[in-house]
């Protein structure tokens, strides 16, 4: 009996499979795909041990509960990503406290200056200014999402130039 019911169950993944990958979308998630889509597939399997069939139909109560799954995941990593910050931003955090700009020789002058415009007034508004990311996308008519991808895009290209510049200075 219990076999049975798991070959049923991968049908069902199987079908759904395409509902979780649009949640995904929805939910504008542009990383950790496959934890998300962990997260969908788990949530399927308890909405599909929960349901009721006398209640209506699986498919809106499929959805709702991944919806809710990825949106309870999201909410708990913005938690934690509030609350610790990464390396590369206290770095440039650090940095901030330094005025780069008066100091040509410096390595991280050349970079910043380097950069694209756009790029260069992101990291200013961030890490100087100290503006939120709600407010940078306010700014450059994007919305936080974009913002966040933009400043993670940002803080790898800075991070990967200052490793290339110290390792030709050693």
């Amino acid at each position: 009996m219990e076999n049975r019911k798991n070959e049923k169950f991968e049908e069902v993944m199987e079908q759904y499979e395409p509902m979780i990958s649009a949640v995904i979308r929805k939910l504008h998630i542009y990383c950790d795909f496959d934890n998300f889509r962990q997260t969908g597939r788990f949530a399927l399997f308890q909405a599909w041990t929960r349901f009721d069939e006398t209640k209506g139909n699986f498919t809106p109560f499929a959805y709702r509960s991944i919806y809710g799954a990825m949106l309870d995941d999201l909410k708990k990593e913005s938690r934690f990503s509030d609350v610790n910050t990464s390396v590369e931003t206290e770095t440039l955090e650090n940095l901030a406290q330094y005025d780069f700009m008066e100091d040509p020789n410096n390595a991280l002058h050349e970079i910043i200056t380097a950069l694209p415009p756009k790029e260069r007034e992101l990291l200013i508004k961030l890490y100087v200014e100290n503006k939120t990311q709600a407010e940078c996308a306010t700014h450059f008519s994007i919305s936080v999402p974009g913002i966040k991808k933009r400043r993670e895009k940002l803080l790898k290209k800075l991070k990967d130039q200052l490793t290339a510049k110290q390792s030709l200075e050693n």
